[in-house]
């Protein structure tokens, strides 16, 4: 089964012989690897690239583990570019395995080589295009970013979209929902047969994977309760607001252990680093400002949180509101919570300030979107409950509610637009109908 990734695969393109070293991001078994190594390498050779011209090498393997060592790996990738009017195409996967060592040519212990400066080198020949992938932010910080100066060009590769899954599903095409919110997008997902194999596998992914990484990566070992106890509360309390000092909280109220708000900090930074969560920071919509109070967290793909819950708390509000989030994280736009303050009279006459809550302020360049995920509006009350919010907003971009039930598509009299869930998923261009 071949899931066509188009949306990445014609960022490849475009960005092909650029001059900058294509850092292709995002969880580890999300697709990356495939992304490059079959669809792309397939392209390539439908424009006249051969495979001799297409160096491919994968770190994660251990039949390479020596190319983790920076001075073999840049020996071999130089070995391997021997014709100079031809243009190679060097593939990397999981670069960030490569280790730092000291350099054998200078006598200080704090010079090091890392494969910042294997990549910097490869880009001085000129015959290059350097592809690399990466599963932990962290190779992509502030410090490493500097040292690129502006040659890297990062991809961000995401789980599949609904509409991928939804492709690629070949059984009734009526139970795609269900499966997606149940199981999510990791692409294996789709040969995995029964609920018990699914469950596994992202079991598997979570305990074997992911937190060993993070734990590896982070060097937290001796914390690994706190970092799995803090998983599964984060996993329970998704798409609500919440801080570190709320968490801690929690911890000291539920698990009667006393955790410091800024370890809880740093350890979500871990997640967030390994493409495991995102969060979104709520703004003031009218005050056009951020409030840092509270925030919420989203998983990168529902099924891990729902397996990391072992699928007991299948509330399909709360999965809907975490899905829109990452369908809108990959049409690539920039999402905050939306808080509309407004000042009324209470049921006594005393004036009181209200803050009502907008789930997702969507940017992306001049664009911006308001989206309210509803999951039902059975009543006119509930429709105003719902829109309460986005009526209250001073501006006239477009304003969409994100309802469960599969709906025609319709406006009210203030303009907002209802549609149901799949038809938001699967049409890119019912935003802007």
């Amino acid at each position: 089964m071949i899931i066509k990734r188009d949306r990445y695969l014609q960022k490849l393109i475009a960005k092909k012989d650029n001059g900058l070293i294509k850092i292709i991001t995002g969880i580890r078994r999300c697709g990356k690897s495939f992304l490059l190594f079959n669809l792309y390498h397939e392209y390539l050779n439908s424009v006249g690239i051969d495979d001799v011209h297409i160096i491919e090498l994968a770190l994660d393997e251990a039949m390479n583990a020596r190319y983790r060592n920076p001075m073999e790996l840049d020996a071999y990738i130089r070995s391997k570019v021997k014709d100079s009017s031809q243009k190679y195409y060097i593939f990397i996967d999981e670069i960030q395995m490569t280790v730092s060592i000291p350099n054998p040519y200078i006598n200080d212990k704090s010079a090091r080589i890392g494969f910042v400066d294997v990549l910097l080198g490869l880009m001085k020949i000129r015959n290059a295009d350097i592809y690399v992938t990466g599963s932990n932010s962290r190779m992509l910080s502030s410090d490493i970013m500097t040292e690129f100066r502006g040659r890297g060009d990062e991809i961000r590769v995401n789980p599949l979209t609904y509409g991928e899954f939804y492709s690629a599903f070949e059984e009734d095409k009526r139970h795609a929902w269900r499966e997606y919110y149940t199981y999510g997008g990791m692409p294996l997902i789709l040969s995995q047969k029964s609920h018990e194999e699914k469950s596994k596998y992202l079991k598997d992914l979570f305990a074997k994977t992911y937190v060993t990484d993070v734990l590896e990566h982070n060097r937290i070992a001796n914390d690994q309760s706190v970092l799995e106890d803090l998983l599964n509360v984060v996993s329970s309390s998704v798409g609500s607001l919440t801080n570190p000092t709320k968490l801690s909280n929690t911890f000291k109220s539920v698990k009667h252990t006393q955790i410091s708000s800024n370890t809880i900090s740093k350890y979500l930074d871990f997640f967030i680093d390994a493409f495991i969560m995102r969060k979104a920071q709520r703004y003031d919509i009218k005050g056009k400002r951020y409030i840092n109070s509270l925030m919420k967290y989203y998983f990168t793909d529902v099924g891990l949180r729902n397996a990391r819950l072992n699928f007991r708390q299948q509330e399909e509000n709360h999965i809907m509101e975490n899905v829109i989030f990452n369908e809108l994280a990959a049409r690539e736009f920039d999402i905050d919570v939306g808080v509309v303050e407004y000042n009324h009279l209470d049921e006594k006459g005393k004036k009181v300030r209200t803050q009502l809550e907008v789930d997702f302020v969507a940017n992306n360049g001049s664009r911006r979107y308001y989206i309210q995920s509803a999951f039902s509006i059975d009543s006119e009350e509930k429709r105003k409950q719902e829109i309460n919010s986005l009526v209250r907003v001073p501006d006239s971009f477009r304003k969409i509610v994100v309802v469960r039930d599969d709906i025609l598509p319709w406006h009210d009299d203030n303009g907002i637009l209802y549609v149901g869930i799949e038809q938001f998923l699967l049409d890119e261009r019912i935003m802007d109908m």
